[in-house]
C-alpha cells in the first residue's frame, strides 16, 4: 500500500495524521494567499472543499488556544504530500478536519508525537520512552480499539466511538499498565487503545 493511502487511513481512525515529521520539514514554508480555494482536502459529495483560512481555523480547533496560536498548520493534498499553510514556533503541528470521515477529527501534535506517527505509518516500532502529546479537542473519528490498521468495523475488532480527547503516545509499558486495557472500554474515562501492540497509547477524554 502506498504511503499516502496509509496516511489517509490513519486520519480516518483517530490518531491519523500522516508522516508529518518528515513531510512538514520538506514542505513549502511560504505564506499562502488568504482564503485561497484549496484542493488539499477532498470533500465528500455535496460538501464544498475548505479554503486555506477554513483549514487553518479547523486545525486550530484541535488544541488549546495558546498552543494552536503558535503551531505550524499543514494540509495534505490528494497526492499525500504536505504543504505548510502557516509556519509556527512552538514545536506543535496541527492538521484540519478530514472531510471524508463522518466525525470532526482535526489534530495537533508535538514533535515526539509526529515521530511516533511516522513510525506507525512505516509499520516500524516507535522509540521507547519518547513520550509525545496529541490533541483532538474537537472530537475524533470512530476506530477499532484493538487493531491499529483496521479501516472499518468487523465482528471482532471492537469498534468504538471516540469524542474529544488527548493522547499520550510513546510511553513505557509500565505507564500504560496503570490504565484499563479492555477491548471494549468505557470511553468516558482514560483507557489504553491498541493495548499489547507497539502502538498502544493512552486515550484521555476531555468532555
Amino acid at each position: 500500500m502506498r504511503n499516502h493511502e496509509i496516511l489517509r487511513r490513519f486520519v480516518s481512525i483517530t490518531i491519523a495524521a500522516t508522516a508529518l515529521a518528515l513531510s512538514v520539514s520538506a514542505a513549502d514554508t511560504k505564506s499562502p494567499p488568504a482564503a485561497q480555494p484549496a484542493a488539499d482536502k477532498k470533500a465528500p459529495e455535496g460538501k464544498a472543499p475548505m479554503s486555506d483560512e477554513q483549514m487553518i481555523a479547523s486545525a486550530m480547533s484541535a488544541a488549546p488556544r495558546k498552543v494552536a496560536q503558535h503551531a505550524t498548520i499543514v494540509a495534505m493534498g490528494a497526492d499525500g504530500k504536505m504543504r505548510t499553510l502557516r509556519k509556527g514556533s512552538n514545536g506543535f503541528t496541527c492538521m484540519a478536519d478530514n472531510p471524508e470521515t463522518p466525525g470532526p477529527d482535526p489534530m495537533c501534535m508535538d514533535e515526539n508525537a509526529m515521530e511516533w506517527v511516522h513510525a506507525y505509518v512505516s509499520h516500524a516500532t516507535p522509540a521507547a520512552g519518547k513520550i509525545g502529546l496529541m490533541y483532538m479537542l474537537a472530537g475524533g473519528t470512530d476506530a477499532s480499539n484493538t487493531d491499529p490498521f483496521a479501516t472499518g468495523p468487523t465482528a471482532s475488532n471492537h469498534w468504538i466511538k471516540t469524542g474529544p480527547h488527548v493522547m499520550i503516545v510513546g510511553a513505557d509499558a509500565s505507564f500504560y499498565g496503570q490504565y484499563p486495557k479492555s477491548a471494549d472500554p468505557d470511553t468516558s474515562t482514560p483507557y489504553v487503545m491498541w493495548a499489547g501492540t507497539p502502538y498502544q497509547h493512552l486515550m484521555a477524554p476531555v468532555k
